[in-house]
């Protein structure tokens, strides 16, 4: 069988810096192919030159036999290529149908015939296992939902291939084998697919072969017959991975930092009360959208509490603002690093200058430069950040890279208590870890860590004790000993069943 897709020897560099040096791929009719590598590997960077995004250096691209060089996704989707972003390109204010048909003229235009529009996407719904109402608008539908709509624009448009860039980064893990089950019937259907990621149990469980980008290089192309999830780790990161090891740590009774008294944000949250204290991690297990947002904005300030108080170190938070409770000493790790973690398009620099403690870099009313550049420069290396410059606008840095950015502005000297919520998000194996090792380091030291993670894996792995919450109130604690029993942190999370810390 010949392949349907080919790229040979495609090379990408961004400021003298090579995105993509010399990579082939190819791809079978109606085959499940994962691209799999680190965050900064070139991976996205590959299939935005397929999808016409951006134009290719050096190298050759086949489609169906046929070269070709596309200059614009239009161009790509007229070819039956269609992508799913990581981040979404929905219109919140109309619905599933306007958005799936957004761009096209349909059969009676100007005056479309709306009911056999959303016959036909019914259809397609019910062919893929793809359910969703076509009258819904967006912004009333979850984000596994959402994805379904971004499937079904391309469906529409009778994309042959399917391109999905990390599809399961937003996803709860129902969702995802929802996803996997859409991924099969695409399969059925004899169409293609490649899947952008960096989760390995994912690609052992659904692609059919693999290929392994690592700085910008393809390493490897595979069945996935042929390999396990460990020798893919070595592929993907190029040395043996140094799994986190958490070690119980002593803390004081009385050492509380952090202690919510019987909280509540209207509507969301209800008599919320935890306490976290200096040397620990509590980790807030539960089903994405139980109230995991509202809780870590209440306590960071973005939302206001309509009841109960708020203590760190001793100190009330109720009435201040964002900047003020960081400067008492509260590092911020936002779920959605574009939306209220980071300015695009302003440099790392500008981003680091956003930190609470920004007065360092001001001199007499104006901002530093050089100091400012030298710790910028300094938490590059520190985290490990891929870029080719300082001044690099942040837009153009890879997801994870973006991620290690907002770690090292809000985790610094003097941090007194982390809430880091969903901090892996998005990040490979390797980051993670790095960043798992990170808050394990900063708990030792004594700061506290209020973790929230929809990765029950994760919770586990290093939180001290954890809390479960459920329609908006902590239904129970467990301590996270040896013998923690998952089958109740399951029916709690459920709410199915309450329990106190043991």
């Amino acid at each position: 069988m010949e392949p349907i897709l080919q790229m040979r020897h495609v090379t990408k560099s961004f400021f003298g810096v090579k995105a993509n040096d010399n990579v082939d791929f190819d791809l079978f009719p109606g085959e499940i192919h994962a691209l799999l590598g680190e965050n900064g590997a070139g991976k996205t960077t590959l299939m935005n030159i397929l999808y016409g995004i951006y134009p290719c250096d050096e190298g050759e691209i086949r489609w169906k036999g046929e070269v070709v060089r596309f200059s614009s996704p239009k161009e790509a989707i007229d070819r039956k290529i269609g992508m799913v972003h990581q981040h979404f390109t929905l219109v919140d204010k109309l619905t599933v149908s306007q958005n799936i048909t957004l761009g096209l003229k349909c059969t009676g235009y100007p005056f479309t015939d709306r009911n056999a529009i959303n016959l036909r996407i019914s259809q397609l719904s019910a062919s893929f296992g793809l359910e969703v109402d076509p009258d819904a608008m967006i912004t009333s539908l979850s984000v596994g939902q959402q994805q379904r709509v971004e499937i079904l624009k391309l469906l529409y448009r009778n994309a042959e291939l399917l391109v999905f860039d990390e599809p399961t980064a937003v996803l709860a893990p129902t969702e995802t084998q929802g996803f996997f089950h859409v991924l099969r019937q695409l399969k059925k259907a004899g169409k293609s697919s490649i899947i952008i990621t960096h989760r390995i149990p994912e690609v052992m469980e659904i692609a059919d072969r693999v290929t392994v980008l690592r700085d910008g290089k393809k390493i490897a192309t595979a069945p996935i017959s042929e390999l396990d999830e460990h020798s893919l780790s070595t592929l993907m990161i190029g040395r043996q991975l140094d799994l986190v090891e958490r070690k119980p740590h002593k803390m004081g009774d009385d050492e509380s930092a952090l202690v919510l008294d019987s909280i509540g944000v209207d509507g969301v949250l209800d008599h919320v009360s935890l306490r976290v204290r200096s040397g620990e991690i509590l980790g807030i297990a539960g089903v994405d959208g139980n109230g995991q947002k509202p809780l870590v904005e209440a306590i960071v300030g973005i939302r206001k509490c309509s009841e109960g108080t708020i203590r760190l170190a001793g100190t009330r938070l109720d009435g201040m603002d964002v900047r003020s409770r960081k400067s008492l000493g509260i590092g911020y790790i936002s779920d959605d690093r574009h939306r209220d973690g980071l300015v695009m398009d302003m440099g790392l620099d500008e981003n680091m200058l956003l930190r609470s403690d920004y007065q360092q870099f001001v001199r007499h009313g104006f901002i530093d430069k050089q100091a400012l550049q030298s710790a910028t420069r300094k938490a590059i290396d520190q985290f490990a950040i891929k870029t080719c410059s300082t001044t690099e606008a942040v837009r153009l840095l890879s997801g994870g890279n973006q991620q290690k950015l907002i770690l090292a502005r809000e985790i610094h000297q003097g941090v007194r208590l982390i809430v880091a919520f969903q901090p892996t998000r998005g990040l490979d194996i390797g980051a993670s870890e790095s960043i798992r090792q990170l808050l394990l380091r900063y708990r030792d030291a004594g700061c506290a860590v209020l973790l929230v993670s929809a990765d029950l894996e994760e919770i586990l792995s290093i939180s001290d004790r954890i809390a479960v919450i459920h329609s908006g109130r902590i239904i129970g604690e467990v301590a996270n000993s040896s013998g923690v029993d998952m089958t109740r942190i399951g029916l709690m999370m459920a709410g199915k069943q309450t329990g106190e810390c043991q």
